[in-house]
């Protein structure tokens, strides 16, 4: 009998080391499976390993400019290359000046504006293919460079000049109801190489409507800072009592048709005034009825669309893309709809 109770206890014990054993495992397993995995490290971006230098135009925080910058900041956001950002306060003589900095510090890409023209830009942009810097651009093409360079990734992003300029002198001359003989105010950029060409479309417009043409040139200081332009602007319209029609090529000095009105006397709709761009200033420009309508060439385009041309072309080697953004004329009919967008400096 006690050998039987000592076998029984033994089993006993045995019993319990195995189911002690068995629950010690299941709480280490258990704890195991509760302790959370380690985060992966985050993989690289595609493009990190991409150096970019980009040319906004503009000074920063100019209205066309700044949503230029927006675009290309977020590309680089997305992209996660690398970017250099060069203001040049819209002159064409800052521009080339940069682009010589800008190929001294060999980055694999340069965004280039053209204002400065194909004759300016043209050889430096030789050097930098020679240096194997690839090389597109935005708002303002080089068509001769473009040709050149297309299927080494020089592309262009922004408005096909002249045609903007009619599309916007045209779609302007019938709101404002002008007829054959009536007057016109043209300020713009006609002594600029290849971004007069917008202006020539605008003048071109008014000739094929019979429309007289007071014209202006911006001045280096106007086109750099429009709060210069306002004693401008009060001066021409007082020397044109008859003019029915103002238009501005320029989105700064387009965004600033109010205080330039306001400064001239006038109140919203005693001339109609359009012009360029759309920004938070042109659309409360719009909804005052001091501005009439917009040609809106969606600069935000022009900064996003350049930053990916240079990734693709320096990564995969693929050609210049060519992509029109100048198309869609804003007025108060549809401005409710794009207005939030111009708020975010999206549109």
């Amino acid at each position: 009998m006690k050998r039987s109770l000592l076998v029984l206890a033994s089993v006993a014990l045995f019993a319990a080391m195995l189911l002690g054993c068995s629950g010690s495992s299941s709480t280490a397993s258990s704890a195991a499976a509760a302790a959370p995995a380690p985060a992966p490290a985050p993989a690289p971006k595609d493009f990190s390993d991409v150096s970019i230098i980009f040319f906004p135009g503009g000074s920063e925080g100019d209205s066309f400019a700044s949503v230029v910058y927006n675009g290309a900041v977020k590309a680089q956001g997305e992209l996660g290359c690398k970017v250099n950002y060069m203001w040049s306060s819209w002159s064409p003589d800052k521009m080339v000046s940069q682009l010589k900095d800008a190929i001294a510090q060999k980055p694999d890409a340069i965004c280039i504006m053209g204002h400065p023209g194909d004759t300016a830009m043209g050889p430096l942009i030789d050097q930098a293919r020679q240096a194997g810097i690839v090389v597109t651009s935005q708002n303002s093409p080089l068509p001769v460079n473009e040709a050149k360079y297309k299927t080494q990734g020089f592309g262009y992003v922004g408005a096909d000049q002249v045609s903007a300029g009619e599309t916007l002198g045209n779609a302007a001359i019938q709101r404002a109801g002008l007829k054959a003989g009536d007057t016109a105010i043209v300020w713009g950029l006609k002594g600029q190489a290849g971004r007069g060409e917008r202006t020539q479309g605008i003048l071109n417009a008014c000739q094929a409507a019979k429309v007289k043409v007071a014209y202006y040139e911006i001045s280096d200081a106007v086109n750099a800072d429009a709060s210069q332009g306002t004693s401008v602007f009060a001066g021409f319209v007082a020397a044109n009592p008859t003019a029915k029609l103002i238009i501005t090529d320029h989105g700064a000095l387009t965004s600033t048709v109010g205080t330039y009105m306001k400064a001239a006397g006038k109140n919203p709709g005693d001339i109609y005034c359009a012009g360029f761009d759309l920004s938070a200033a042109s659309v409360d420009a719009i909804n005052s009825g001091y501005l009439g309508c917009i040609l809106d060439q969606q600069p935000w385009l022009q900064g996003y669309l350049p930053i990916v041309q240079a990734c693709l072309t320096v990564k995969y080697g693929f050609s210049g893309l060519h992509i029109d953004t100048g198309a869609s004329i804003i007025d108060k009919s549809n401005i409710a709809q794009i207005a939030p967008l111009a708020q975010q400096g999206i549109r």
